[in-house]
């Protein structure tokens, strides 16, 4: 299989690299802003939807993403002073602000998220190495809400 390097300049090609690391885990310490170069930056063992085979089985991947043109972050629900702590990656989404700036937010399980003010989209994400077998596929319990309201 080969590694995938995406990258997003618009909320479209981010909707793809969220796509792409939706159940990424990672820990507190491998992410970080460098604020005098603008990137933010963070290593993650990324769940590689792509690659599954006919058992169900799934690979996992080392992967880096990296935001260029970062003016500020803010953290909220996460305990940053918990290196080791564990992280689960949901969903990247970008909002803008005031064309072509904007915020992107990185939404983690347990309602943790990191919000970066932006001057301009500009993600990378880039696998860094070999696939090794994934202990489980993750699964989502998610509501239909249109059938709920059917039944109702």
């Amino acid at each position: 299989m080969t590694d995938l390097k995406l990258l997003a300049l618009d909320q479209d090609d981010l909707a793809v690299v969220s796509a792409a690391t939706q159940d990424a885990v990672l820990r507190v310490s491998d992410m970080g802003f460098a604020k005098a170069d603008r990137r933010f930056a963070l290593l993650m063992n990324r769940f590689a939807w792509e690659a599954g085979d006919a058992r169900g089985r799934g690979q996992r991947k080392r992967a880096a993403l990296r935001f260029e043109r970062v003016e500020s972050v803010k953290v909220s629900g996460i305990d940053t002073n918990a290196r080791d702590g564990v992280l689960s990656l949901l969903a990247i989404v970008c909002e803008e602000t005031d064309a072509p700036s904007g915020h992107v937010e990185l939404r983690f399980a347990g309602g943790g998220t990191v919000r970066l003010a932006v001057e301009v989209l500009e993600a990378r994400l880039e696998d860094l190495g070999a696939a090794w077998a994934a202990r489980g596929r993750p699964s989502h319990d998610v509501p239909n809400h249109d059938l709920d309201q059917a039944k109702a």
